[in-house]
């Protein structure tokens, strides 16, 4: 898969692709059957099939610090992106030429002119364009006039429920990681570079791996039981804890810290993924590092109860 930031690093596609666009995010059974259905139209027509998404997020451009909380990062979406049969990922940058950009010039310019789209797929609620006066309609009707088709990615559904990024995000919230799982297709994971943290894990007998986390919101708050891949090939579980620290004052910074069991290596700056099991506990304020340090000892012993029962059931 090929990735390309942005249209001046586009060249024209002579032959043309077959596109879908939309934020992906979390790239959940809905997202992949879109793109699986998408790449069986590439290889009939013999084109690429290509995706284009927005960086940032529309919402997070027009609602800042108020937008919904982010279930990948783009490294985490190309992540996922790469594992499907996409051959380009397109990733525009959602900025004010963007967000006012005529609907009419967008379907112009960019869909004919420069990617000569031949099949897209997008969801009968996309809108686009300045004031999001671009719709689906339009899209069929400017497709029956430049010659290309518009489909409609039908709505993956799980138990009677739509999928969605937003019914994932809000299991998440509420703990519920089997049932977020359900829909993604794996688990609920964060990727990241192990950094230098102010040590106080390892203070308290229980080192940490820190994975800064880049987000402004998390859908995840609390401890967890994790596994952590990334490191030699080999998964290592552990406890995880996310959130702002509040016994340490720790403000509204939100840190990911994973203290992985029977593990003593130097592993900062590898780039891991920490994958998120079960939810222990939310996150609470301690009145001393001694009632931290017991209940640290106590998430310990959850965990790995937890990791021991599921073996057992294999």
């Amino acid at each position: 898969m090929r990735l390309i930031r942005g249209l001046n690093h586009l060249e024209p596609l002579r032959d043309g692709c077959v596109l879908t666009i939309g934020n992906f995010d979390g790239l959940h059974l809905g997202h992949q059957l879109v793109i699986e259905k998408l790449a069986e139209h590439g290889r009939r027509l013999q084109l690429p099939t290509v995706a284009m998404v927005f960086e940032p997020q529309p919402l997070e451009y027009f609602l800042g610090d108020h937008a919904p909380s982010r279930l990948t990062r783009l490294r985490e979406k190309t992540i996922q992106f790469a594992k499907l049969p996409v051959d380009e990922l397109l990733v525009l940058p959602f900025n004010r030429s963007l967000a006012d950009c005529d609907a009419e010039h967008f379907i112009r310019d960019i869909l004919v002119e420069r990617l000569r789209v031949k099949h897209l797929v997008v969801g009968d609620d996309f809108h686009f364009g300045k004031a999001r006066r671009g719709n689906f309609a339009l899209l069929q009707h400017r497709g029956e006039e430049y010659g290309f088709a518009v489909e409609d990615s039908h709505s993956f559904e799980l138990a009677g429920l739509r999928v969605s990024s937003t019914l994932i995000r809000d299991a998440l919230g509420e703990g519920q990681l089997e049932q977020a799982k359900l829909m993604l297709g794996r688990d609920y994971s964060v990727c990241g570079r192990v950094a230098h943290g102010d040590k106080r894990g390892r203070e308290l007998g229980f080192p940490t791996a820190n994975v800064r986390m880049f987000r402004k919101n998390t859908p995840v708050v609390g401890v967890f039981a994790v596994t952590m891949t990334g490191l030699n090939g080999n998964e290592y579980q552990g406890v995880a804890n996310v959130g702002t620290r509040p016994t340490f004052d720790g403000g509204a910074k939100v840190v990911l810290e994973t203290h992985l069991f029977n593990f003593n290596q130097d592993i900062y700056g590898h780039y891991v993924e920490v994958h998120f099991k079960k939810k222990l506990r939310d996150e609470i304020r301690f009145a001393s590092l001694s009632e931290l340090k017991l209940q640290i000892s106590r998430d310990v012993e959850q965990a790995q109860q937890f990791f021991s029962e599921t073996l057992d059931m294999k």
